[in-house]
């Protein structure tokens, strides 16, 4: 069949823009073919909204593609050179196990990028072998979907084939692809590779065509290199309050994974929190808590400086000036997120208006919940029905007190109970991806082949916030036994 009719039959409608950027930023380079490729994973939803057929991606020239045994018309295969600090660290980096297949125009005509991560060795692997393994691959399915299905701006998993081959990674495991979907895969981490080893006119072309794909309105104004930088800074100002909100621990903060579309990107030792403590940390590499829950809100102001300093070339001639212009910007970024954080947290609890001691009365609330080692998510679950179990929490006087305080609060807004409950039902998720209730799946499709368990738990968490019969089983907290669960990157 040829690549023509396979394109034609199968939906893809590609380009690749960032090819036409200077060489220096990526190295083409085809897939490495695998073996026996089988589809294990594939999100129908997606795939129609992208515009793509669901039934001939299937077939086998479909799974091909997936597998990076063939090469749709219109694709142009790259690995995207970056760098990135890796906790706080400097160094050279890039696509060393993804290639980007192209960009997808949908019927919209919206652009996204297709990639495939685990596709072999590129001019980036640091020698490594290119490959990936099942359980991380699937591992990042599950959480992008969740997050996608809690409203949070991420990417996305297309689909996940194994490869019929086997990857190393202390122990035999079974190799895997995934095709992943994302708005762009630029990061901060390309822009401190363009500051580093490109020149100025090289890193104003990338600026250009970030600004064009991603910022069109900006592209028009004064200095929209100022502006892009304020455009990045309010993604992430959002984009972290949310990851707040629900608990969510990315786990590797490194520039690299900051993506200047404001998209989650990712998915390695991350997970969510049960117990709350800001002090929380899931990945095994974190060993002095760099990335901890508490910190990610710092941490990404960080990162968003690093990201100021590769654009100071362009935000001004004079180089104090533009100190003093990305320094302005960038003392934006607490004020904003805690804007994003409070509203957020006053939609958890029911609030319409504003108070002043409304970051008070949220307070109170956290820190009982850490005194009292309570579940985060049920905690706001259980306000939201008003169904207390019996813990340590609920039954304390200090919960009783600030119930009273948010029950007053509550009152001297106009809108009523029953507006109050549907905000906190559209606001706190019934069910997160539990870390047990991942590892279970992950067990059962890696181990057994039984994708019955992941398929079921995806179900669940595509609508979150619908309080239904069957998410009940699925709010059920781990067992003690499972407090130190421990996250790896995969790689």
């Amino acid at each position: 069949m040829t690549e023509m009719k396979v394109m034609i039959e199968t939906g893809w409608n590609l380009d690749n823009s960032y090819a036409r950027l200077p060489e220096s930023f990526f190295a083409d380079l085809k897939p490495t073919p695998v073996s026996s490729p089988k589809l294990v994973a594939f999100n129908e939803n997606l795939a129609s909204s992208l515009g793509l057929n669901v039934k001939e991606l299937q077939k086998v020239e479909g799974v091909d593609v997936f597998a990076g045994n063939r090469i749709p018309g219109g694709a142009r295969p790259l690995a995207q050179a970056y760098a990135g600090h890796q906790f706080g660290h400097f160094t050279m980096l890039g696509d060393g196990r993804a290639l980007l297949i192209g960009e997808h125009i949908t019927p919209l005509g919206e652009r996204v990028d297709i990639q495939l991560k685990g596709s072999g060795r590129t001019p980036y692997s640091r020698g490594g072998d290119g490959r990936a393994a099942l359980g991380p691959m699937l591992r990042e399915y599950i959480i992008s979907e969740a997050m996608y299905g809690l409203g949070i701006p991420t990417t996305r998993s297309l689909a996940v084939v194994t490869t019929g081959e086997t990857v190393y990674r202390e122990t035999e495991q079974i190799g895997a692809i995934l095709t992943r979907v994302a708005s762009s895969h630029i990061r901060v981490g390309t822009f401190q590779y363009a500051s580093k080893w490109c020149d100025t006119e090289e890193l104003r072309a990338l600026a250009d065509y970030v600004l064009k794909r991603h910022f069109p309105d900006v592209n028009s104004k004064e200095n929209a290199y100022l502006h892009l930088l304020q455009e990045v800074i309010n993604g992430q100002a959002s984009l972290i309050a949310k990851w707040q909100l629900v608990g969510f621990i990315h786990g590797v903060m490194n520039t690299d994974n900051m993506t200047i579309s404001g998209e989650t990107i990712d998915y390695g030792p991350c997970a969510f929190m049960d117990t709350y403590d800001p002090k929380t940390v899931f990945s095994s590499i974190d060993i002095r808590g760099r990335y901890a829950y508490g910190n990610q809100p710092s941490i990404a102001e960080w990162n968003l400086a690093r990201f100021a300093e590769t654009l100071l070339p362009l935000l001004h001639q004079d180089r104090e000036q533009a100190i003093k212009l990305a320094q302005d910007s960038l003392s934006d970024f607490a004020e904003l997120y805690n804007k994003n954080l409070l509203s957020g947290m006053r939609d958890k609890l029911g609030i319409f208006n504003e108070e002043e001691q409304d970051k008070h009365l949220i307070e109170g609330l956290l820190n009982i919940m850490e005194k009292y080692k309570a579940d985060y998510t049920n905690t706001f679950r259980q306000l939201t029905l008003e169904d207390f179990e019996d813990t340590p929490l609920f039954r304390s006087d200090e919960f009783t007190r600030w119930y009273e305080l948010w029950r007053d609060r509550l009152d001297r807004q106009q809108e009523t109970k029953e507006d109050s409950k549907r905000l906190m039902k559209n606001s706190n998720p019934a069910v997160i991806p539990r870390n047990y209730r991942v590892e279970e799946a992950l067990e059962a499709a890696v181990k057994a082949g039984d994708y019955n368990i992941m398929n079921k738990l995806l179900s669940v968490l595509s609508n979150p916030f619908a309080y239904s019969e069957e998410q009940k089983e699925y709010s059920i907290l781990p067992k003690e036994s499972t407090c130190g669960y421990r996250t790896f990157c995969g790689t």
